[in-house]
């Protein structure tokens, strides 16, 4: 799988989702004065131009976070402003940060952070914009470099997995994956994010994960028409193991957001 680039999806409702619950999940877990680690399994190149070609042509982040900042959806607050407002202070009003500058902005130096891209070019975008910050970058496959990483030092940290499902045995692959790395590593976030596509690709995934009895599992689906013609995600979803204390609430919050912006 190494021809998915997200840029064509940068800033979409999905990535509203996922990076708003993300960011907010960093942000509490810097209030203690403790270093943590963050590990991503499909890091992308980090760093979008919503101005780009590619971007423009799906249109689908003037659907997403343009939208969702021009109905003025997000609190003003909200760790994601900070992580965006930073982003475009260095690269321009047209830049989204992915996940791992999300990450890179939030965090402290002390922190560990560890990304994988197995794309060629993607990775090379990736080191260039994570130059700033001291971010271990590695081109290997994400879920091989979890499971070597973990348990990590430091022990308290988050994990993103976030894969595009372009290989569709991730969907079956996944519960198990989590499975181990959850015995791994106990105390550790781990958080998947998921299409909901209209076939319903994501129904056995979740049944096999919450099959487990994961410790403080979070399920936070949200829907979103369709952003063209013939295009199958009607939704995002993102489950959490070890979901910090208040992101249920935070979840909530988010639900209601794209509510709102649904009926404008």
């Amino acid at each position: 799988m190494l021809s998915y680039q997200h840029i064509y999806h940068a800033g979409n409702l999905a990535d509203v989702q996922k990076h708003a619950l993300l960011a907010w999940m960093l942000a509490y877990l810097t209030r203690k004065d403790k270093p943590i680690s963050y590990i991503e399994t499909h890091a992308g190149r980090g760093l979008y131009q919503l101005d780009a070609p590619e971007a423009v042509k799906t249109g689908e982040a003037e659907q997403g976070i343009t939208r969702v900042l021009t109905d003025q959806g997000l609190a003003a607050d909200h760790p994601l402003h900070r992580a965006l407002s930073e982003t475009r202070k260095a690269h321009g009003a047209a830049a989204y940060p992915g996940s791992p500058l999300i990450a890179a902005s939030l965090l402290r130096p002390d922190d560990s952070l560890h990304f994988a891209e197995l794309h060629p070019q993607e990775n090379a975008a990736l080191r260039a914009a994570l130059k700033p910050w001291k971010a271990k970058v590695h081109q290997q496959d994400g879920f091989e470099l979890a499971m070597s990483l973990a348990p990590p030092t430091p022990r308290r940290g988050l994990l993103l997995i976030d894969p595009s499902y372009e290989i569709k045995s991730d969907y079956a692959r996944i519960p198990g994956i989590i499975g181990q790395l959850h015995k791994k590593w106990n105390v550790g976030i781990i958080a998947l994010w998921y299409p909901i596509l209209k076939d319903g690709s994501h129904k056995q995934m979740l049944k096999a994960l919450e099959a487990q009895g994961l410790p403080d599992a979070l399920r936070h689906e949200v829907a979103f028409p369709p952003v063209r013609e013939g295009h199958r995600m009607v939704g995002s979803g993102m489950f959490v193991v070890n979901a910090p204390y208040g992101a249920a609430e935070e979840a909530a919050r988010i639900s209601a957001l794209f509510k709102a912006v649904s009926r404008k």
